[in-house]
């Protein structure tokens, strides 16, 4: 927001009788787009996004850590093999998650469609995880006739 305001400041203070209309139009524009770039930036995602083949092909390697971020019952309902559960849903996930994550490996997240496993792999990644989100989560995954496994949660 102080981006803004200063932006702003600099188009209202620019003294548009001592110059021409151009000039002027050119310093709104350059704002404008100092702002856009400024906010773009700020947006920028912490961790990854994968399609189905290339996530199988990141969780083929037994140091990838695999979780699912979706609820008990879902868990249930059918997984990726080796996944650990720890729902987002949570007020403890963060606290969850660096209890039984290790931080020195890849964690491959996935969900139900791949929103939930985006939050996750957001927050992970601010706490200092090196983070793969599932694009399309495990519907993407079944889609894709990619193996699940059904058993209790733990």
């Amino acid at each position: 927001m102080r981006i803004f305001a200063l932006l702003l400041s600099q188009i209202l203070s620019y003294d548009i009788c001592q110059h021409s209309k151009n000039e002027y139009m050119k310093k709104i524009l350059t704002c404008i787009l100092a702002a856009f770039g400024l906010t773009t930036a700020c947006g920028q995602q912490t961790f990854e996004n994968y399609d189905v083949k290339e996530f199988a092909e990141l969780i083929a390697d037994s140091n990838v850590v695999i979780l699912d971020v979706r609820k008990a019952d879902e868990f249930a309902e059918g997984h990726i093999a080796r996944a650990i559960l720890i729902d987002q849903f949570q007020s403890d996930f963060v606290e969850q998650a660096k209890a039984k994550l290790p931080i020195d490996k890849t964690i491959a997240i996935y969900c139900r469609s791949g929103r939930r496993s985006a939050n996750a792999a957001g927050k992970l990644a601010d706490v200092g995880y090196k983070c793969v989100n599932l694009k399309g989560g495990i519907l993407a995954w079944k889609e894709a006739n990619m193996p699940v496994i059904k058993e209790e949660c733990p």
